[in-house]
């Protein structure tokens, strides 16, 4: 148990110091790459805008999402209706996807705890 805690602290430390050597050279490719999408000079009203611009952009968004949920919604009562032309594989990846939702859900719990299995901190 030592030694594979002493390999995980060498790894660790590998990834940190290329990280260290790196990071900086990823960061300034990934600005430069990008450059067209930075708004120059990065100004209160011009953060602003673009803030209003995203939440009106969202908001415009809602009827199609709203028209696809929908749809979805029809699509399982459809499917509920039939229920005994179903097949088992149907019912099985049906399952397998409701166990992930749980799975994703008892994650951001345990992340929402601060990594913690048995309860909120105080």
């Amino acid at each position: 148990m030592a030694s594979k805690l002493i390999q995980v602290q060498s790894k660790a430390c590998e990834a940190s110091k290329f990280v260290a050597k790196h990071g900086t050279s990823y960061y300034r490719q990934l600005v430069e790459k990008n450059k067209q999408y930075i708004q120059e000079p990065a100004t209160v009203e011009k953060c602003q805008e673009l803030s209003k611009q995203l939440l009106y952009t969202r908001l415009a968004s809602i009827p199609g999402r709203y028209e696809t949920f929908r749809k979805e919604v029809d699509y399982a009562k459809n499917l509920w209706k039939n229920r005994s032309g179903l097949k088992v594989e149907d019912a099985g990846i049906a399952a397998l996807f409701g166990l992930e939702c749980f799975a994703w859900y008892c994650a951001g719990e345990i992340v929402g705890r601060g990594f913690t299995f048995t309860g909120y901190y105080p």
